[in-house]
């Protein structure tokens, strides 16, 4: 992660390493809140998740759970492999078919997988500077021309140092800014576990587009 100081931002939001994924599901992280982000569940009611679905840093698996239980054809990634056999048992347990799988998120283009629809629920804000611009490239292999990334991530509007870097609109629009139109970025939050409770944070929709000089 960049931006502060290593004092401002405990080690447990700066994860490198396999191993330091699987870490943080030793205990119950404070963004597995056992359920939908609200502002992803509003997109499923207002049927803005459609087609084929990737679950980015899924975690424990809820939005890859929530796209199946629409009737839709879903994946989820994670580097942790207790998140994904956490995910995989939930799905079994709910009955749903998901494919679950432990994939790292900057590695998305050999997938060799094209999806119409991709959520990111606080990925994008834990990413080290030098790792935004091959996890943006690895959606853009990962997406269709014409389909979606919708990505949710900590604002700049959130007071106070705790937790994973703050994002601006204009780092948002800055990364997207090849091969995708940023069509709108909404104040909204983020619920999470324990006395923080709610946080405030951006939802960005971010269509991919054929960027100019090359194939899509």
């Amino acid at each position: 992660m960049s931006g502060g100081t290593g004092s401002e931002r405990p080690r447990l939001f700066a994860p490198r390493r396999p191993e330091d994924f699987d870490a943080l599901y030793a205990g119950r992280p404070p963004w597995d809140i056992g359920r939908p982000q609200p502002a992803f569940l509003a997109l499923a009611e207002a049927g803005a998740v459609v087609g084929r679905v990737l679950d980015v840093g899924c975690g424990t698996g809820e939005h890859a759970l929530m796209a199946a239980g629409l009737g839709l054809e879903a994946t989820g990634v994670d580097l942790a492999t207790a998140a994904i056999a956490a995910a995989e048992a939930k799905a079994a347990d709910r009955g749903l078919r998901v494919r679950f799988l432990v994939w790292n998120a900057l590695e998305l283009a050999a997938l060799d997988e094209r999806f119409d629809t991709v959520l990111d629920s606080g990925l994008f804000h834990v990413l080290e500077d030098a790792d935004r611009a091959a996890y943006v490239a690895g959606l853009a292999a990962a997406t269709r021309v014409g389909g979606r990334c919708y990505l949710l991530c900590f604002s700049d509007r959130q007071p106070g140092v705790f937790g994973p870097r703050r994002v601006t609109q204009e780092e948002l629009r800055a990364s997207f800014a090849d091969g995708w139109r940023v069509e709108a970025i909404e104040a909204t939050t983020i619920d999470t576990l324990g006395e923080r409770g709610v946080v405030q944070a951006w939802l960005a929709t971010i269509t991919r587009v054929e960027a100019p000089g090359r194939m899509a």
